[in-house]
């Protein structure tokens, strides 16, 4: 996932995980290009319908239960176990394929959880920036489907991943590293690894890339094509591009640049994708034009409302995959993240990690169920939506029906914030004769309006936990 982490993010140790915020990853940019083939179109207003889905990342990382793959990249902000060195860290890392045997793997277990939470999307990590195939590709034997996993009837770990998120209705997508550090086609064992960049010159070892092209090509068709229905084609790495649209934002990251174009050839990879999966969504992450269908801010909320498509990516404990001891984020505060990035205009991609041993952690399903509770009650006002001009006053934001016709207010509470009596906001202020009510219950409510302040009045047995109130009004023709 990430492209740039700030120096004052560190690694525990190589068993650890970060241990401050991450600040600065994915900067929202301004530049967006609306896609022209009607069926991607289709499917883009399709999954901006959703609001709310699951990003799962698991490989070798979980074995461990460290940083996912970034630990084996020679970048400065990394701390890994000094006892080793790095050619022996990185091969301590790559021989964890000898022990990832993830008997109990429960895709069944991940999807329920994901729709007890709402969501209505999937993004599963079929392949991260270290290369470990989480499906069975005949491009490489570095895969979970040749390991100690491969006598399992479900190897073809993706394959049942997929199928099980379809049973539960959700959207599916695949994310896939552009960068591959154990591909010898991209870090050459003939140089060092000083970072996460190819370690070779391209212009003078042309052969070289162009049989990684061929690589990255076949392993993506496999992917479009022994998988079933595809949504989203979610590629990370936003570093591997070519090098005329290394821009502002690209540079922001503070990562090396290489003097020659790491160019994958999108337009080939676009054209065989979507030819086996018409209409694909392709997020082809920070390389804005016709393969960036949606944005991806990253443990981030845009500060003001975008009327493009875009997704916020956050974790739902402090790292992507599974770590030792993760903490996790209080239901109220990722539905109050929801809640305004639904009024911002964006969807919501939630990441959880699955242990080694194939199940998700039962803090991680707890936490599901607990957002669930709320999102089973107020959907309306975030499933099917969009934006309003006036979206936000103080802790109330708003979003409305896809024709207009309904409007909604979703009030945020504080931390142990008591609620009785009455709320306000001012603007979106209901026309006379608007019957309020709540979503959770249907229940009509007392409001009335002054000097362009709307007040509600709650009724007593609303005093109580819920994180947010949700209230619909029909202005009167």
């Amino acid at each position: 996932m990430k492209t740039r982490i700030i120096i004052a993010a560190l690694l525990v140790s190589a068993f650890g995980k970060l241990t401050a915020q991450e600040n600065g990853v994915h900067q929202q940019s301004t530049v967006y290009e609306w896609p022209s083939d009607p069926l991607v179109k289709q499917k883009l207003e399709n999954w901006q319908d959703k609001k709310f889905g699951m990003i799962v990342h698991w490989g070798l990382y979980a074995v461990p239960g460290i940083i996912e793959s970034w630990s084996i990249c020679s970048e400065d902000w990394i701390d890994r176990d000094s006892t080793k060195t790095y050619d022996d860290y990185k091969k301590w890392y790559w021989g964890l394929s000898n022990s990832f045997n993830p008997v109990k793997f429960n895709p069944e277990q991940w999807a329920g959880a994901g729709k007890s939470a709402g969501m209505k999307y999937l993004v599963f990590t079929t392949k991260h920036h270290d290369g470990f195939a989480m499906f069975d590709t005949k491009q490489s034997d570095f895969s979970i489907a040749k390991g100690p996993f491969a006598s399992n009837p479900k190897a073809d770990v993706a394959k049942y991943v997929f199928d099980a998120f379809r049973k539960e209705g959700f959207m599916i997508g695949a994310y896939f590293s552009k960068p591959d550090w154990h591909s010898p086609y991209y870090w050459w064992s003939k140089y060092a690894t000083p970072d996460r960049n190819n370690n070779y010159d391209i212009k003078k070892n042309p052969w070289r890339w162009n049989k990684f092209k061929d690589f990255t090509f076949n392993q993506i068709q496999e992917l479009m094509t022994n998988y079933g229905g595809i949504d989203i084609l979610w590629l990370d790495g936003g570093w591997v591009r070519p090098l005329e649209t290394v821009n502002e934002e690209v540079l922001s990251w503070g990562a090396n640049i290489p003097k020659w174009s790491q160019d994958i050839d999108m337009p080939k990879i676009a054209s065989m994708a979507r030819k086996a999966q018409p209409g694909l969504l392709m997020v082809d992450r920070t390389v804005h034009g016709p393969y960036e269908n949606y944005q991806t801010p990253e443990q981030k909320i845009p500060d003001h409302q975008l009327d493009h498509p875009w997704e916020s990516c956050m974790t739902l404990g402090g790292a992507w995959g599974f770590v030792n001891k993760d903490q996790y984020k209080p239901a109220g505060e990722v539905i109050h993240k929801l809640v305004e990035i639904v009024a911002k205009g964006g969807s919501l991609l939630l990441g959880v990690g699955p242990a080694a041993d194939g199940t998700l952690p039962i803090e991680v399903v707890t936490r599901l169920n607990d957002i669930g509770q709320w999102t089973s009650k107020n959907g309306k006002a975030i499933y099917n939506t969009r934006i309003t001009k006036n979206y936000q006053s103080g802790q109330t934001w708003f979003t409305q029906s896809k024709d207009g016709k309904t409007r909604y207010a979703i009030y945020c509470r504080n931390v142990d914030e008591n609620t009785a009596g009455t709320i306000s906001w001012t603007g979106n202020v209901p026309e006379k004769g608007t019957a309020l009510t709540m979503v959770a219950n249907g229940k009509k409510l007392k409001w009335s309006s002054s000097n362009g302040k709307t007040i509600v009045t709650l009724p007593g047995e609303l005093v109580g936990a819920e994180p947010a109130l949700s209230f619909a009004f029909t202005p009167a023709n």
